[in-house]
């Protein structure tokens, strides 16, 4: 016999829900009147097999490459003998946080041609990301490159080609996507807990000058201690300025701006958890709103965009947007709404909310339906949607740790790891068309499967 709504409902929500959460609330979970906020805890499985010793070399030794070696010499197994970069003092620094006995240079082509070197992280500003990563594989060596995966939406093919070619492991360093709470939201969508999807959005919020790229520059930068000409040479010819090396991400030669730093955050995120490969029309508008320190970026950005029909998901709208003059400052989130409630998605939670249709019993309104005769639905009464929180367990190393985990073991494992190449194009491209519809002023227009831009 078929379950009516209110029992199917009912029944979903027990399948969400853990016996240790129902005896926590000491109540129904239920009960329409109920405030109960029932919780489940996300765990990772840890096992794993510890076969060969990883060594890795870091080009990029600023802030995130610093971090993302930091994460990744908490995997068992892997060993840091390289740095290079174009200041030199960051290969001072890297000497002293890992030990004088790893080799340094600026020249990036001497850490590939090293043999003890497995695999590398590419943490370099974003237009350097295609190059390095090509020469990468093809010297044999896995990579970790940061997000965005490229520079410009034309040189994605270029990075696809290698992996293709080489068949060496390449991971893309949007971290949110092996999290345990991306893996949550892809179960709770996939099983229908918020019904059809039909709408996204997510935001970024900043406001202190280190958030908003204001970077500090070292007293010592100069020509002596900066190899400006290697920085500049696959770009514009300019004469040596230390703003443009030290907050590159402010400048288009160099960097992707919001869309490309952020929005591919939520853009990996948003199709891991569908399943999607991206929307066909991106539009974006917003302004230099405060942070007039000679940037060529927004401060303030906003992107729609339309995702189509696939058989992995519905059609739906997303909408973006990045805040670097808010008063509030703030964290990330990614929100799935559907036809039968919402997901608040983080990195190590999801807060899953589903609506509530109870009977009326107001007696008036009853009676006069009753007076009324037939032809009118029952009244249903206006309740808070049921919350159910699911939340990492104590000690869950995060996102980025997942992440780079997965990375090595697939290096191990000779496997797969969900970001590679196309994946991270994927990514990439509608964050960078949506750079390309703000400084034009008109919407782009994408194929997702192809992956490639559209003349309309």
């Amino acid at each position: 016999m078929k379950e009516k709504p209110e029992q199917s409902r009912r029944s979903f929500i027990k399948k969400l829900t853990t016996t240790t959460a129902a005896v926590a609330a000491g109540t129904s979970l239920f009960a329409s009147e109920s405030t109960v906020k029932p919780f489940a805890i996300l765990k990772r499985q840890l096992g794993y097999t510890l076969n060969d010793q990883i060594n890795i070399a870091l080009i990029g030794a600023g802030g995130m490459g610093t971090q993302d070696t930091i994460v990744a010499l908490q995997v068992p197994g892997v060993k840091l003998v390289a740095v290079c970069d174009l200041y030199d003092g960051r290969l001072n620094d890297a000497k002293t946080r890992w030990g004088a006995d790893i080799f340094t240079t600026k020249v990036y082509k001497e850490i590939l041609n090293r043999k003890d070197i497995d695999a590398v992280i590419i943490a370099t500003p974003d237009h350097w990301h295609q190059q390095i990563s090509v020469d990468a594989m093809h010297a044999g060596k896995h990579v970790y490159c940061e997000k965005p995966m490229v520079h410009a939406v034309t040189e994605g093919p270029a990075v696809i080609k290698a992996q293709k070619e080489t068949g060496k492991i390449f991971q893309v360093g949007s971290q949110g996507v092996s999290s345990l709470g991306n893996e949550k939201a892809h179960d709770l969508l996939k099983s229908g807990a918020i019904g059809e999807l039909n709408y996204a959005e997510g935001f970024w919020a900043r406001r202190e000058p280190l958030e908003v790229w204001q970077y500090p520059i070292p007293e010592d930068a100069s020509t002596k201690t900066v190899d400006w000409e290697t920085y500049i040479s696959n770009t514009k010819k300019r004469d040596f300025d230390s703003k443009r090396f030290f907050r590159w991400r402010n400048y288009t030669d160099y960097g992707t701006g919001m869309a490309g730093d952020l929005f591919v955050h939520l853009f990996s995120s948003l199709h891991f958890i569908t399943g999607s490969v991206g929307p066909n029309k991106i539009y974006a508008s917003g302004g230099l709103r405060f942070w007039n320190d000679g940037r060529e970026v927004p401060d303030v950005l906003l992107g729609t965009f339309d995702y189509g029909k696939t058989q992995a998901h519905p059609a739906f709208n997303l909408s973006l947007r990045c805040n670097f003059v808010d008063g509030t400052s703030g964290t990330t989130y990614l929100k799935l709404v559907g036809s039968e409630g919402s997901m608040d998605i983080t990195w190590d939670k999801v807060t899953l909310k589903r609506n509530k249709t109870i009977g009326s019993d107001d007696p008036f309104y009853l009676d006069k339906l009753k007076k009324a005769g037939s032809g009118f639905a029952e009244r249903k009464k206006m309740l808070p949607p049921e919350e159910i929180v699911f939340d990492a367990e104590k000690g869950y190393k995060g996102g980025p740790y997942d992440h780079m985990n997965n990375f090595f073991n697939a290096i191990r494992n000779n496997g797969k790891v969900t970001e590679d190449a196309i994946f991270g194009y994927r990514a990439a491209a509608p964050a960078l068309l949506c750079n390309d519809s703000y400084y034009n002023n008109s919407p782009m227009f994408w194929d997702p499967e192809k992956m490639q831009t559209v003349k309309k």
